[in-house]
């Protein structure tokens, strides 16, 4: 016995050693500290695996870099030593006693090079799951220096590109010589303009091309840019004067490299699941070059030849203009009133008045100065301003003027903004009549085409309608009359809304430009747009390849028409035409709630207040749907993305495309073959038997509910053993006392844990499996306000544990394959 116990004794021992090895290795597999150098075969990685610190070789060279990659050495995203490269393999990565992290040559014991921090301190570098390697005081953990503050030539997700207003100094991008000289070449990337920031690439000391002014979501003179990909683009700022822009994607499978190329473009490879999947690069041509058609001159790529003055300017010098050296621009034909003299006309002093002309779709010219205004101040600063020679109005910059030449002037297919450039008020008045004419000249033209259209439209229209009258007379004689109120409702006339013009919104949209896109749900695309009279609006345009379409389209009308609550999208009119089906809705300028919660940057935004108003808003909002309304409405599709934050952050409920009108009490159930509405949202009496009741939608609150306390997607455990979803994992952590654990860390604060905790309970009594066991809206109200002071613990829940059955695995496969990344509407799965 005594020897069986001296042995059990040896295995613990050595079994502790064991761990305290593996651990102590973990700990510093990602980490060089001042004792433990990285030699030249040597790597460090990342703790995610995804990154490597180490040396290698370009292609067809023998110097040494120390440089940081992406699964392997061809995806380069930082290089130290890129002017410095080792002739050998005897280079060695050390803290110096310094502090600053080196790069030695060991056998002279050389710097080769240095992080050249002036602060003496004890310090390690560790390489993070973002891909920065980051140097840090032991004693105070702050970070001293990191290298995606230094970057090469690469930017990844979270990586800024910045300037500080008040020091000047710069985060740089700097391109390679050549493709396999990753020295620093000739081109460079900074941010610039910080007023109306705007990305520049310099070639050597001169400006090469720009992106035009960052408007919130696409750069304004780079319409062919990458933000179709990157839809991650951000605009932030530091308490200390940084203005910096950084992209990320809200998929944590994709990662992307966006690299400034030894020929001054920018390329994109993305990747999904560490699979190269995608790799294109920004083009460029002659009128992307900054300048190129001097000042006041216009270029056009799809024009011969490129360059053009506009109406009331010539070229400065005729003979180089017309050898296509374009570079002295174009100058005023006759002069403004810059001086703003007051006139006799007419006996009384009255101030000469100039005029603007209007140019669509076009790229901004350098030099913008900002004004806070709408677009009417905008136009009448400029016209009293002497030295204003030309303005344009975004929504999001707000009013652009610019005083003297107006350079890097170019014209889009589409894209840009409208350039309003200041002209004499008599070339505004020429170029009115002159259209006029134009038009009277048509108008004659069509005097006698148009009655004739006219007449034989009409006929047509007539026997239609008697056809259409004749085949409905006979269809509804046969008919029996729906239980529904939604099929009487649907009777409506459309002319109850406002109508809004086809060609309106289209303008108002950029001709419907992926850049104005806010989102993209099952029924189609919403566009952000802002009308004439400068209101913004958001327009969702159905999909003609939607197999849903007209049917959603006259249920939104006719269920979200008649409400009214400040919880709820405001719908303003629609628009039928062109064999379109439009909505027009109130612009909610945060876009959908899932922007920031799953958003692992912006759900910082979101603290436990902001988070508790939604909750309660969202709650109101249903109430208002179940109890308050003129109607009884159940909305079957509660979601995060279809939750709306306005500018103050209040939740909007919106996409009524999927509601019912009901009758009867609160338990009264109704069913349908038809089950509509996004899996993980639906309680399992609706997804398996097509029953639905507003005890439906309490159960789709608390998902959602549970989401924003988590802030995590109810989705986000597809792959997880254990657990089918976040409500079959809240569930576990219940049973287990350890519920606080489902907590999101970015808002967990001590001072509101009862406040969260009793949030969660809540939303576990609302995805009890049984719909009699969950309370009704006015209750979890009622619970959310504090004014049910005792809770009851919840039941079991729906959906918990994972399925193993082959015809499981097959249904998620082709769920999967129906179904967008972002969780879109899913319609016509049978009920059982």
């Amino acid at each position: 016995m005594a020897f069986l116990s001296h042995n059990i004794n040896h295995l613990f021992i050595t079994f502790i050693i064991f761990c305290s090895f593996c651990s102590c290795y973990s700990s510093i597999n990602d980490t060089i500290t001042l004792s433990k150098s990285l030699k030249d075969q040597d790597t460090i990685t990342s703790n995610s695996t995804n990154f490597k610190l180490g040396f290698f070789s370009p292609i067809n060279s023998t110097n040494r870099y120390l440089g940081i990659w992406y699964i392997n050495e061809t995806n380069n995203i930082w290089i130290a030593n890129r002017d410095q490269p080792l002739k050998d393999s005897n280079g060695i990565v050390s803290i110096h006693k310094d502090g600053n992290l080196v790069i030695l040559n060991k056998q002279k014991g050389d710097i080769i090079w240095s992080t050249n921090i002036s602060t003496s301190t004890n310090s390690t570098a560790q390489l993070d799951d973002s891909g920065n390697l980051i140097l840090r005081d032991i004693n105070s953990g702050e970070t001293i220096w990191d290298s995606f503050s230094h970057p090469a030539d690469a930017a990844v997700p979270t990586m800024r590109i910045g300037a500080n207003k008040l020091t000047g100094k710069k985060i740089t991008f700097v391109s390679r010589k050549s493709e396999n000289d990753p020295s620093s070449g000739h081109f460079s990337a900074s941010l610039e303009r910080l007023d109306a920031p705007e990305v520049f690439i310099w070639h050597d000391k001169n400006i090469h091309w720009r992106t035009g002014p960052w408007n919130g979501r696409v750069f304004l003179g780079s319409p062919r840019m990458l933000t179709e990909y990157l839809f991650g683009w951000r605009l932030d700022h530091d308490g200390d004067g940084t203005d910096y822009i950084t992209y990320n994607f809200a998929d944590k499978t994709k990662f992307g490299i966006l690299t400034l190329t030894y020929h001054g473009t920018l390329k994109l490879v993305e990747y999904i699941n560490k699979t190269k999947f995608l790799s294109l690069e920004v083009d460029q041509n002659e009128c992307d070059f900054y300048g190129k058609c001097g000042p006041f001159g216009n270029c056009d790529n799809s024009s011969v030849p490129i360059c053009s003055c506009f109406e009331g300017f010539e070229p400065k010098n005729l003979v180089e203009w017309n050898l296509r050296n374009w570079t002295n621009g174009c100058v005023r034909k006759e002069g403004l009133n810059l001086k703003c003299e007051m006139l006799k006309i007419n006996g009384s002093s009255e101030l000469k008045q100039d005029g603007f002309l209007v140019h669509h779709f076009m790229k901004v010219p350098d030099f913008a100065k900002r004004l806070d205004g709408n677009q009417d101040e905008c136009r009448k600063f400029c016209l009293t301003n002497c030295s204003c020679v030309a303005y344009a109005y975004d929504p999001y910059i707000t009013c652009m003027y610019w005083t003297g030449e107006l350079i890097d002037l170019q014209k889009f297919p589409y894209g840009g903004v409208d350039l309003f450039i200041r002209v004499p008020a008599e070339l505004v008045a020429d170029t009115v009549v002159s259209n006029s004419n134009k038009k009277e000249k048509g108008h004659k033209k069509s005097f006698l085409i148009i009655p004739i259209i006219v007449g034989i439209g009409a006929f047509i229209l007539v026997i239609c309608s008697f056809l259409w009258w004749k085949k409905s007379s006979t269809r509804d004689r046969g008919r029996q009359p729906r239980n529904s109120i939604i099929g009487e409702e649907k009777q409506m006339k459309l002319d109850e809304l406002p109508l809004y013009d086809f060609e309106k919104l289209e303008i108002a949209t950029n001709y419907f430009h992926f850049g104005n896109m806010l989102g993209k749900g099952g029924f189609g695309p919403v566009y952000k747009g802002v009308m004439e009279d400068g209101q913004e609006i958001a327009v969702k345009r159905l999909s003609k390849a939607s197999g849903q379409g007209i049917e959603e389209f006259m249920n939104e009308v006719v269920v979200i028409s008649k409400l009214q609550h400040r919880n709820l999208v405001r719908i303003l009119g629609c628009c039928v035409e062109r064999g379109e089906q439009m909505l027009v809705y109130e612009f909610m300028p945060n876009k959908s709630l899932d922007a920031f919660l799953f958003d692992p940057l912006q759900k910082k935004i979101l603290d436990w207040k902001k988070r508790s108003n939604i909750i309660e808003g969202i709650a109101r909002g249903i109430l208002y749907l179940h109890r308050d309304s003129r109607l009884r409405i159940i909305h079957r599709d509660l979601k995060a993305s279809n939750i709306l934050l306005d500018g103050d952050m209040i939740p909007k409920i919106a996409d009524f495309g999927l509601a019912r009108i009901v009758k009867g009490g609160e338990e009264d159930e109704a069913n349908t073959k038809r089950v509509v509405g996004t899996y993980g949202y639906m309680p399992p009496e609706y997804a398996m038997e097509g029953l639905f009741s507003e005890k439906s939608d309490v159960y789709s609150f608390g998902v959602l509910l549970l989401e924003i306390v988590s802030g995590r997607r109810n989705s986000s455990f597809n792959h997880n053993e254990c657990s089918l979803s976040l409500v079959g994992f809240a569930w576990k952590l219940w049973l287990e006392e350890n519920i606080i654990s489902l907590i999101d860390p970015e808002v967990w604060d001590p001072y509101y844990e009862s406040s969260m905790l009793r949030c969660i309970q809540i939303g576990l009594l609302c995805v009890q499996e049984l719909p009699r066991e969950r309370p009704n809206i006015s209750n979890v109200v009622l619970m959310l306000i504090s004014e049910i002071t005792h809770l009851p613990p919840p039941g079991k829940v729906a959906f918990v544990h994972r399925q193993n059955s082959k015809s499981t695995e097959s249904s998620q496969k082709s769920q999967q394959s129906s179904n967008s990344n972002n969780n879109v509407t899913l319609s016509d799965v049978q009920g059982r």
